[in-house]
């Protein structure tokens, strides 16, 4: 009932695709099944569909359980026993009955049928083969190829299988141009399954993308001695970096800055200008809360509340330390996970605050 064509077209798919013909047989089975049983039996009915593609044939079947002869309604699946005996002439209550039928418009629904098992099967493929590619992805930097732009996002070519990731609009970083054709560095956010295919979502504006190209510079954070603590960042603006060195014997900052500043420029480069500050990380949170409002200098942390501070600045430098909107005292607070008030040291002292030493 189907030509050798068709199994040859599927011995095709398999070498291209890398899709098991046993795979679209026996999806094509069930759907098949399903159509006809829509079509002539109901939905109850037992139709089973056999494809045999060393004998390049399709066969139906229909199975019908025999029941006692009744005026009422019989099931789908069902036959009454005067009817079976017609059929097969030692048939009794409680067997079942199967026959082979020649469907009606045949090469109509098949062909329909076919094609759409066959459509689903090859992208749920490409969806699970995305995922099992870039399963291990996400949190990682990688190269890709701009191929479109439209007003939901950057689409990006990207791995050896060409796969497709998408940035959408908020983890672009505004001032940056995207131009189809480019090669662009980007951080794999997530790798998710979107229904029919295989998402992977990545971003210019996550601070993950900044610690992987610290990483990419700094033969130190690669290594282990240096590490990166935590990262907060104000996309195209500027980023605060906190470090920390393992070994007495490396500078982490100097790691971090390179000769003449050569591997933070690289970095500054790659995201087009953004300034960046590199704080060094101290386990004591009131030291680091310091550090973390450079370039202001900072007169005295004291902490009022769990994860909560005040930092005391020279009143000459609190518009330094706040930063144009906020930003500086925003990073700051986002880098040591702390809730930082900032007060000038006329305001403090008004407060009966310490402006003593730096806590």
């Amino acid at each position: 009932m189907v030509n050798k064509d068709f199994f040859a077209a599927l011995a095709d798919l398999e070498v291209e695709r890398g899709i098991s013909q046993q795979v679209f047989i026996d999806a094509l089975s069930g759907a098949l099944a399903s159509a006809y049983k829509k079509q002539a039996y109901g939905e109850t009915a037992n139709v089973e569909v056999r494809l045999n593609p060393e004998k390049s044939t399709l066969r139906f079947f229909l199975h019908r359980t025999v029941v006692e002869d009744t005026d009422e309604e019989i099931g789908d699946g069902e036959i009454m026993l005067e009817d079976a005996l017609e059929i097969k002439k030692n048939a009794k209550v409680g067997d079942v009955l199967t026959e082979e039928f020649v469907p009606k418009d045949f090469s109509r629904i098949a062909a329909q049928t076919a094609k759409q098992v066959v459509m689903q099967k090859i992208h749920e493929t490409e969806r699970d083969n995305t995922l099992s590619e870039f399963a291990d992805k996400e949190g990682e930097l990688m190269t890709g190829l701009i191929r479109k732009i439209d007003g939901r996002g950057v689409y990006i070519e990207l791995g050896k299988g060409q796969i497709e990731g998408i940035m959408l609009p908020q983890d672009q970083v505004n001032g940056e141009k995207y131009v189809v054709g480019d090669r662009i560095k980007v951080f794999v956010k997530r790798v998710k399954s979107g229904g029919r295919a295989a998402q992977v979502l990545v971003s210019r504006a996550a601070p993950g993308l900044v610690k992987r190209l610290f990483e990419e510079e700094v033969p130190e954070i690669k290594a282990g001695t240096v590490v990166i603590k935590s990262v907060s960042r104000d996309p195209g603006h500027r980023t605060k970096m906190a470090i920390v060195s393992l070994d007495d014997r490396v500078d982490a900052v100097g790691a971090c800055v390179g000769n003449k500043g050569a591997r933070v420029n690289a970095v500054v480069g790659e995201l087009s200008g953004e300034k960046i500050d590199i704080i060094l990380w101290s386990e004591n949170p009131l030291e680091f809360i310091a550090k973390a409002l450079a370039p202001a200098t900072v007169i005295s942390v004291t902490q009022i509340s769990d994860k909560s501070a005040v930092a005391v600045v020279p009143d000459e430098k609190l518009s330094l330390a706040i930063g144009r909107d906020g930003q500086n005292a925003r990073l700051a607070a986002r880098l040591t996970g702390w809730k930082i008030d900032v007060k000038s040291e006329t305001a403090a002292a008004k407060l009966n605050l310490d402006t003593g030493a730096e806590d």
